[in-house]
């Protein structure tokens, strides 16, 4: 399966990739003709740091940030996320600030939980929500619900792909766009035309990456 994975780089930073293999893949809200790996850009720190310069540049100047929340795995790009923005010699509005990067919990009924000693992270903190892939936008939006749960204000959403521009209002500011995956698509699992077409689902897809069937 990984001989058909196929690197696709950024053009704002060459450096900051990922892979695309097409195929049929359900997620827990969709269906997919393209899978998206981000190993790479997730866990190697070279590219994670890299990946971080990108996101960086949207916010470093015109954006105060207290706080990370890290979905997707992402807490290695966010680390190097909070690094650029609390840098002076960027100018950044965020300077000297020690910013917290964390990783919410998911309960048994799938909604976003910060544990008590997190939740001061939270309360009454400017909060950038990082994600590694954005599909329909409804995992952002739960995320989005739990921090202003705990008293926090959003300021901004930030991911390494996403198929959407914005989520409750608020814009995306990605690497890469559907614009440079003009062949993806996501399905609403009972509106799929691959599985009308009678493709079987070929994989289990989530942030840490697939499951063959």
């Amino acid at each position: 399966m990984d001989e058909r994975l196929e690197n696709l780089r950024s053009t704002k930073n060459p450096k900051a990739r990922i892979k695309i293999m097409k195929g049929h893949f359900a997620t827990s809200n969709s269906h997919l003709d393209t899978y998206i790996d981000m190993s790479t850009v997730k866990i190697r720190h070279n590219n994670a740091r890299e990946a971080a310069k990108v996101l960086a540049q949207e916010y470093v100047t015109s954006t105060y940030v207290d706080t990370i929340v890290c979905l997707d795995e992402t807490c290695v790009i966010g680390a190097f996320l909070a690094e650029q923005l609390a840098d002076s010699t960027h100018m950044a509005l965020s300077h000297k600030n020690n910013i917290s990067v964390i990783t919410p919990e998911y309960n048994g009924l799938g909604q976003i939980m910060f544990r008590d000693n997190q939740q001061r992270m939270i309360k009454d903190q400017q909060v950038l929500v990082l994600a590694a892939s954005i599909t329909t936008g409804k995992t952002i939006k739960r995320a989005i619900d739990s921090v202003l749960y705990y008293g926090g204000t959003i300021c901004g959403v930030c991911s390494i792909f996403s198929a959407v521009t914005k989520v409750a209002g608020m814009e995306v500011k990605t690497i890469f766009t559907s614009k440079d995956l003009p062949a993806y698509h996501a399905y609403e699992p009972n509106k799929c035309p691959m599985c009308e077409a009678g493709d079987r689902v070929e994989a289990i897809v989530n942030s840490f990456g697939y499951s063959k069937l």
